[in-house]
């Protein structure tokens, strides 16, 4: 079996599992790498396999390779309306449902809708389908996802005005990166097979540059690998499931050298392309009524120092600091615990408890490693 079908039986799989649509998203750093392409190859193979499947909207963009594919497949009518003096075609969401296909093709997840439509985006469109039971695959750009919208303005210059929220990621079963090199991309490019050739210089100019296209392919790499770990997280038992990196740094407000721990457990954290986080147990003797104004100062600035540099900030209340690590650590599935050297004021204050034995034991019954920073 190649691993085209491999693919395509684990989709079909899939389908079986559940009578809420199953929905599958195919991602691309950007235009012209061969999503549409092949979405519709997947859905020859769905079809050869006797599956139910039809074209809700597919956008080929006049590319010959695309167009030839959608041949031979069902296509369900596209819903015409007038706006502003124009008709106008969109996807006809009551028709799909009435219809019920086992599988429907739905291209471009992030487009607007026309005014007069149901729903105001298209993503919209698309969850309603898959509540009525309706297998969805679909395709979306790296650009146009709403978290990443700062980091694509910066890259490229350009604010992208139509975006999927990350929930809508989220929602998918599967999602495939359709990967290819910058090189591979620009080449394309140049062939004709994205844009006509008028448009071919100005896109040279600017969103595909090789610095752009380089940096939108890691964000790409980056989502769909994301995407991959909080499957693993919530559908691999833990005892099969391979070790993902979860940081926490634990400061104290006496903590003089806060600033170091944070900074190297952020570095190790960056190292491991894991998510990391602080933790600051709250003693009775340092509530805000009692906690001196000089340490609430440098907890502040600890905390922002933190945020700045991706961590979550966990604020615990806790009597004995040892047992509330303890907790702490097992409730948010952390790995690796970062602390000072001795000579800090948490250390200290975790060694004077008689339950720093059994912090060093729950961690390596947990299989947590303690990392003693300078």
């Amino acid at each position: 079996m190649t691993e085209k079908e491999t693919n395509v039986q684990h989709f079909l799989d899939l389908i079986q599992k559940s009578r809420k649509g199953k929905f599958k998203i195919y991602i691309g750093m950007s235009a012209g790498v061969g999503k549409t392409f092949r979405m519709l190859q997947e859905a020859h193979a769905l079809l050869k396999s006797g599956i139910d499947v039809k074209i809700g909207f597919i956008e080929t963009h006049n590319r010959a390779e695309t167009q030839q594919l959608v041949d031979g497949l069902p296509i369900i009518p596209r819903r015409k309306l007038f706006y502003k003096g124009k008709e106008l075609e969109e996807l006809d969401l009551q028709a799909i449902i009435n219809l019920r296909p086992e599988v429907v093709i739905i291209d471009e997840l992030a487009h607007s809708n026309i005014e007069g439509s149901k729903n105001e985006k298209r993503w919209q469109d698309v969850v309603e389908i898959l509540n009525a039971g309706i297998n969805v695959i679909s395709a979306v750009n790296i650009q146009h996802i709403e978290s990443l919208n700062n980091d694509i303005k910066a890259i490229t210059g350009i604010e992208v005005q139509e975006r999927v929220p990350d929930r809508v990621l989220q929602l998918a079963d599967e999602v495939v990166n359709i990967d290819l090199t910058a090189g591979e991309l620009v080449t394309r490019l140049k062939e004709g097979k994205i844009y006509t050739k008028e448009k071919i210089p100005i896109a040279l100019d600017n969103f595909f540059k090789t610095e752009n296209i380089l940096q939108l392919r890691e964000l790409a790499l980056k989502e769909v690998a994301s995407q991959v770990e909080r499957k693993v997280e919530t559908e691999v038992p833990k005892g099969i499931a391979m070790r993902h990196e979860r940081f926490m740094a634990c400061i104290s407000s006496n903590d003089k050298t806060a600033k170091n721990v944070i900074r190297k457990t952020a570095r190790l954290a960056s190292y491991y392309h894991s998510k990391w986080s602080i933790l600051y147990v709250q003693t009775p003797s340092e509530r805000g009524d009692k906690i001196p104004l000089d340490k609430q100062r440098h907890l502040i600035n600890n905390f922002k120092l933190a945020t700045e540099l991706g961590a979550e900030i966990h604020k615990i209340e806790g009597q004995n600091v040892s047992k509330t690590i303890m907790q702490v650590v097992e409730q948010k599935g952390i790995t690796t615990l970062c602390i000072g050297k001795p000579h800090l004021s948490l250390f200290r204050i975790i060694l004077a408890t008689h339950t720093f034995n059994q912090l060093l034991n729950k961690l390596s019954s947990l299989d947590i490693d303690l990392v003693i920073l300078s």
